[in-house]
Order: C-alpha cells, then sequence, then structure tokens
C-alpha cells in the first residue's frame, strides 16, 4: 500500500465554484475587495486600449482590443453591483 501524501503542488487544480448571484449583504473587508477589482480591471482596460494602439500587426491588436473589452466589462458587472446595493442602502 503506498501511504504518499500529495503535496499542494501534486494536487489537481481544484476550482472554487462560481457565485450565480452576489450576497445580499456587502461587508466593509466586501467592499474594499471589490474596490481593488475596480481599480485592476480599469488599469488593465487602460493598458490593453494603450497597447492596442502601438500595435502595427491588426490580428494582435485584435486581441488586445478583446481582452480590455472583457475588463471594461468586468468593470461594469461591479460598478452595477455597488450602485445596486446602494440604491438598497443594504451597503454595511
Amino acid at each position: 500500500m503506498n501511504n504518499q501524501q500529495m503535496n499542494p503542488q501534486q494536487m489537481p487544480n481544484q476550482q472554487q465554484p462560481i457565485m450565480q448571484q452576489p450576497p445580499h449583504v456587502i461587508t466593509t473587508k466586501d467592499l474594499s475587495y471589490i474596490n481593488d477589482m475596480l481599480a485592476w480591471n480599469l488599469l488593465a482596460m487602460k493598458k490593453a486600449h494603450f497597447f492596442a494602439e502601438q500595435c502595427q500587426d491588426q490580428s494582435i491588436k485584435m486581441e488586445i482590443q478583446k481582452c480590455g473589452q472583457m475588463h471594461q466589462r468586468h468593470y461594469e458587472m461591479l460598478l452595477a453591483h455597488l450602485q445596486e446595493k446602494q440604491q438598497n442602502n443594504q451597503i454595511m
């Protein structure tokens, strides 16, 4: 019998389940993390726009633009969630 234990690097990648709906209450810690995510997505969106403008290869330029659009969608989703919570006065 093999009693060998797996170290974390040998374990298969396990993804956490994706929440179908955001929680009803946003804690101060949640709000801080969401603020960081907004900043990261905004920065990635700006960088993608800048680099797409500098790119000469059209196929690469299109991929960079798609990446920037993805970050923009994520930014807008987070912002919409925060605005909805603010309207419902559920931010703690």
